[in-house]
């Protein structure tokens, strides 16, 4: 269901003139040209040892020959698989994009018109109708777009490819057995460009482990059923270890002198401990203290909201890796509901970019933090140095990395390399200090 960066994989963009996207191709072969050589050798020779194989793993040679007779590889799925963005989002941005208010509207229709199967289905499994659709909208936009590459095809190239042979070698096993078992043909097996299906965009490894037949006609399909698309969402999400009538996260605000340092998203406390110190709901509502433990998370630094997040939390993040994400299925899911948007400000403006940040992470470990190896994107290892960096140097100690913190770090890299002394002695760590659950 994911990439290599918590992200769900999406298919190359078809918006614009037909010259806008042809553009955009050479643009993308081109970053291919320059990449290095398949790790693999000939693709027909790696696509005969790979039909040998699965063969004795027991896919049929029906499977096998319609889902890779002819098949070559697809250079548009190997030069978005080698991307990266150019910058981050922060979170606001990420919110805005995704969350409109016709977006919303658009989200309660659908609520309204499949009404007694959402209510089957909640009841069933326990997930609310709400985040199911919220799931629903941020992954295909309700169906609309779900990807229209061949999913054999894609996945055989980036199986070939080299980069991550292993995984998609994998997925493409599962791939020819959802076909071979009957679920969907080798022709409509369609998808994103990495493998992501339907219209809950299921890697092939999820859709064998939890997709489920909802309108029981003897086969799942997740691209046209929605039975069984939002029946297999919720058992994902109920093997995942959802819990019932709880929330994910809840927009709250925090007191006057509160130390940053306690919102870490693994640092959990009773929701009764937070109040005591007077972390209050955002909308003036009652925080649920029988929710079981909470850590608060501030996406966008100390000066942008900061919301209470729960074990469901953690549930949606095994989805998808991304803390903005999660915080957007939970902020759509609230507005299906009726809910308010975020009520604070966005927080510190602007967004680093991949560039930027890689730059941060080596200057980081050059300090004397440990960032990591530089890949530029954030991750827990990162936020810790950066936590570190800012209690050192008497800064707010939100763990955020916006562009005051780059250029802190610009000035002090600056003058420590003036002063030869960019290896420095690690900084102490905080006493509990975690990384993950």
């Amino acid at each position: 269901m994911l990439d290599r960066f918590g992200h769900h994989a999406r298919p190359l963009p078809l918006s614009g003139s037909l010259g806008e996207r042809a553009a955009r191709l050479v643009v993308l072969l081109a970053a291919l040209a320059a990449s290095p050589a398949h790790a693999q050798g000939d693709f027909g020779s790696w696509l005969a040892g790979f039909r040998q194989e699965a063969a004795e793993q027991g896919i049929s040679s029906a499977t096998l020959d319609a889902a890779l007779t002819g098949v070559t590889p697809d250079e548009r799925v190997i030069a978005l698989d080698r991307r990266q963005p150019e910058f981050l989002q922060t979170f606001s941005d990420y919110l805005r994009r995704r969350v409109t208010d016709a977006f919303v509207a658009q989200g309660q229709a659908l609520l309204a018109e499949h009404a007694a199967l959402l209510d089957a289905v909640e009841q069933q499994y326990g997930v609310p109708k709400t985040v199911l659709v919220a799931f629903w909208g941020l992954e295909t936009r309700y169906g609309a777009v779900q990807g229209d590459l061949n999913v054999p095809a894609s996945l055989a190239t980036l199986a070939w490819e080299g980069r991550r042979s292993g995984f998609f070698r994998g997925e493409l096993l599962d791939a020819l057995r959802i076909i071979d078992a009957g679920h969907v043909s080798a022709h409509e097996m369609t998808g994103s460009w990495a493998g992501a299906m339907g219209q809950m965009q299921f890697m092939p490894s999820t859709f064998r482990a939890y997709a489920v037949d909802g309108d029981g006609d003897g086969r799942i399909d997740v691209w046209h059923s929605l039975p069984d698309a939002m029946d297999s969402a919720a058992h994902y999400l109920q093997r995942a270890g959802w819990r019932a009538h709880a929330p994910v996260a809840i927009e709250v605000r925090l007191p006057e002198g509160f130390d940053w340092r306690q919102a870490r998203v693994f640092h959990r406390l009773q929701v009764a401990e937070w109040t005591a110190m007077g972390v209050a709901a955002a909308d003036g509502s009652v925080l649920p203290e029988g929710a079981g433990r909470a850590g608060i998370v501030l996406p966008q630094g100390w000066q942008g909201p900061a919301f209470m997040v729960f074990d469901n939390f953690d549930v949606v993040m095994k989805w998808n890796r991304s803390q903005n994400y999660a915080l957007t299925v939970a902020q759509l899911a609230s507005q299906l509901a009726g809910g308010h948007a975020v009520f604070a400000g966005g927080g510190e403006p602007g967004a680093l970019s991949v560039a930027d940040f890689r730059w941060l992470q080596q200057a980081l470990d050059e300090l004397g933090y440990d960032a990591g190896t530089p890949d530029g994107f954030p991750g827990p290892r990162t936020q810790t140095a950066v936590r570190l960096y800012q209690a050192l140097h008497r800064l707010p100690v939100d763990g955020y990395a916006g562009p005051s913190l780059l250029a802190h770090v610009r000035q002090a890299h600056a003058e420590a390399a003036a002063a030869g002394t960019l290896v420095l002695a690690p900084p102490p760590t905080f006493a509990g200090e975690d990384e993950a659950p």
